[in-house]
């Protein structure tokens, strides 16, 4: 089945969160915002995170996405935010000028290419010399942690096992992004682990609808109809509390420089 990131009713499904404080501060401890004045947001989706760069102070931010319905919804979550501009392109091609920003960050893209070589030259076109390349995506081993209150992902393949071969065929190991980091010229480069705060939840009924409508997790548009209600039957049945729940989800982020 798949999730069909060019079809218009899927416009509008990386557009329903913002991004958490807990990103905000990785990414803070991890370069200076300060000097980062022109920054590329490749595969920016919904524009969460193009949105989340404007509002911790990076002058000019240039979204770019491969789907037309993506950008549409990123125009509408970004109306008002003048700073950011937001254009058609792809990862191994993004159109954008040589030697011209800051920071390129890539989040949640890299487990959709099949080659990583291309996409890395490119991201290494288009910096600055010593601009910053963020990577943030997971690890076969971040997926594959077991289901909780707060990771909820979890029980995705728990109650699937079928999708844990779809989901770790379609990420990197961590030593395979460094080898090709260094083989596209990048250096400098370290990686971190972290937690991220996907959403907080008042109750299991939103968090139910979230899932019920396969918000922002093309995983679950692996899965039919039936087998979401019993994914969402399972979740219920172990998690104990009903009140604030917060869902985190397991990253690996890779800094390098040109």
């Amino acid at each position: 089945m798949g999730m069909d990131f060019h079809n218009q009713q899927n416009r509008l499904t990386y557009t329903t969160r913002e991004a958490n404080n807990s990103w905000i501060e990785t990414i803070s401890k991890l370069i200076s915002i300060n000097d980062i004045s022109k920054a590329a947001d490749i595969g920016c989706g919904g524009g969460i995170y193009s949105k989340a760069m404007a509002e911790v102070g990076v002058t000019s931010i240039t979204g770019v996405d491969f789907s037309e319905a993506m950008l549409e919804g990123a125009k509408e979550h970004c109306e008002g935010y003048e700073n950011i501009s937001l254009r058609y392109g792809n990862a191994l091609e993004t159109g954008l000028d040589d030697n011209s920003y800051d920071l390129v960050l890539e989040r949640a893209l890299i487990h959709h290419i099949k080659d990583l070589q291309p996409c890395f030259e490119e991201a290494y076109r288009i910096l600055q010399n010593d601009g910053i390349y963020i990577i943030q995506d997971r690890t076969p081993e971040d997926c594959l942690l077991e289901g909780d209150e707060n990771h909820i992902r979890g029980y995705f393949f728990e109650l699937f096992p079928q999708l844990i071969e779809k989901e770790t065929k379609r990420r990197f190991h961590s030593q395979f992004v460094i080898k090709t980091l260094k083989a596209a010229g990048f250096k400098h480069i370290k990686e971190e682990k972290f937690w991220e705060v996907r959403k907080v939840y008042e109750n299991k009924e939103q968090l139910f609808k979230d899932l019920s409508e396969r918000t922002g997790r093309s995983i679950l548009h692996e899965l039919d109809d039936e087998e979401l209600k019993s994914l969402i039957a399972h979740i219920d049945k172990s998690i104990t509390t009903d009140q604030d729940l917060i869902e985190k989800d397991r990253w690996t982020i890779w800094k390098a420089v040109k």
